[in-house]
């Protein structure tokens, strides 16, 4: 059995916390894609920043999953916290200046992307097609960075729970 199934297998509240958070964060990024891909809602670049940053949330659950032990779980739940830190400034960011700028080009965001050549890589995920003041749409009445936003404030929710079960 691997150490990944052989992790989830044993049910302790961490586990199932992880592998829910990895699953609900790659559930996010699908759910932009069909967002971008079906309802023509192109990403700008810190819609983009997001997405890297939830895929950056699963690894670093499947992470905890698979590095057992004290020390594991806390490197993990440190990082979940750092990541959702990030996730939120850049939600707000986008919300609050980027979304009224006439341009989003060599924002932090955009920078960051290139640097990671995931835009060449796979544009069709991590390639930013809108300035952000036309990617700022609602979906519901809700502005549709908010609810990065709160999931989020979820993974730091989680982070603290994780970082709990190591007392």
């Amino acid at each position: 059995m691997t150490a990944l199934a052989s992790s989830a297998a044993n049910g302790s509240p961490k586990t199932t916390l992880l592998g829910a958070l990895a699953f609900t964060c790659l559930a996010a990024v699908g759910a932009a894609l069909v967002s971008q891909h079906y309802f023509d809602m192109q990403p700008c670049p810190w819609c983009v920043m997001q997405r890297l940053l939830f895929v950056a949330v699963a690894a670093v659950c499947v992470l905890g999953l698979l590095w057992r032990g004290r020390l594991g779980t806390q490197v993990a739940a440190g990082l979940l916290l750092l990541l959702a830190a990030a996730g939120a400034a850049a939600a707000l960011w986008q919300h609050f200046v980027a979304a009224s700028a006439d341009s989003c080009n060599l924002t932090l965001a955009e920078r960051l992307i290139a640097a990671t050549g995931l835009d060449g890589l796979f544009p069709e995920v991590f390639q930013a097609r809108a300035s952000c003041a036309d990617a700022a749409v609602k979906l519901f009445g809700v502005p549709y960075e908010f609810y990065s936003l709160v999931l989020f404030a979820v993974v730091a929710l989680a982070g603290i729970r994780v970082w709990r079960t190591t007392r």
